[in-house]
């Protein structure tokens, strides 16, 4: 059995051309609704985060031959789970990430290196600055934005009641919040940007399927001030950027399991 962590559209897509290349698979995902997506395509899902000894424990009780972690770029700790897991239980990692966009330079763009930078680099501008990196790491820009004179803080999430209620704990106003899930459009995010007065957008670099591209092309076309946060620096090991590459490895892997 293949152990897949997935999650992402991306994710899913992998599982689906594993579980087509004859392998027995178990998913896991954080979220009901990235379950559903994985069960209407008729993949086995397990549902909840698994910090370490949770994923050995379910690594032992299956008889999961390899981990394939297929989380997004910026799921840190699911993936440092994940290697120390399979490293406890004596199973091969291997690591499947969506390539890195390719920006050109633009005397509006500036990459930082994490969240912390990011919010400080938003304080120093000021304005109206539009977060479009989730809800993990909005208290972070909420403790440096929130209260800053001539400064809004407007944070695109997705539309789940915790989130609304991490909000609300945090001081950001309900006009503020813009709850839908995407991806967006290069026109739809525009008109977030329009709708708002929008000076500064803060994302992350998800890649291509991230809809990085669109977020960025609507702001810099708009003369918008954008930071980019980098991905985290982690030393996966086997990484495969394309999914054959991921479904060789386990067709050696499990063989030589099997061995």
């Amino acid at each position: 059995m293949i152990l897949v962590m997935a999650g992402t559209s991306d994710a899913r897509e992998l599982a689906v051309q594993i579980s087509q290349a004859g392998f027995e698979l178990l998913t896991t995902v954080v979220t009901d609704t990235a379950a559903k997506s994985l069960a209407e395509v008729g993949l086995p899902v397990q549902v909840g985060r698994l910090p370490e000894p949770a994923l050995v424990s379910l690594i032992q009780e299956r008889g999961v031959q390899a981990v394939v972690d297929a989380t997004h770029p910026f799921a840190e700790e699911a993936s440092r789970n994940a290697m120390a897991a399979a490293q406890a239980a004596g199973v091969p990692y291997i690591r499947y990430e969506r390539e890195h966009g390719k920006y050109a330079a633009h005397p509006k763009l500036t990459f930082v290196d994490d969240y912390e930078q990011a919010a400080e680099l938003a304080a120093e501008k000021r304005g109206v600055v539009f977060l479009a990196t989730g809800s993990k790491t909005l208290h972070v820009f909420a403790e440096k934005l929130i209260g800053l004179p001539d400064t809004t803080l407007v944070a695109r999430m997705l539309p789940r009641k915790d989130n609304m209620e991490k909000c609300e704990q945090l001081g950001v106003e309900q006009k503020y919040i813009v709850a839908m899930q995407g991806p967006f459009s290069k026109e739809m995010n525009q008109a977030f940007y329009r709708h708002y007065g929008v000076t500064v957008l803060v994302t992350k670099e998800s890649g291509q399927v991230g809809a990085v591209e669109e977020k960025l092309s609507a702001a810099l076309e708009l003369d918008i001030d954008t930071i980019v946060i980098g991905r985290p620096q982690l030393d996966y090991g086997l990484v495969f950027t394309e999914f054959a590459g991921v479904i060789a490895e386990l067709a050696t892997t499990v063989q030589e399991v099997r061995g």
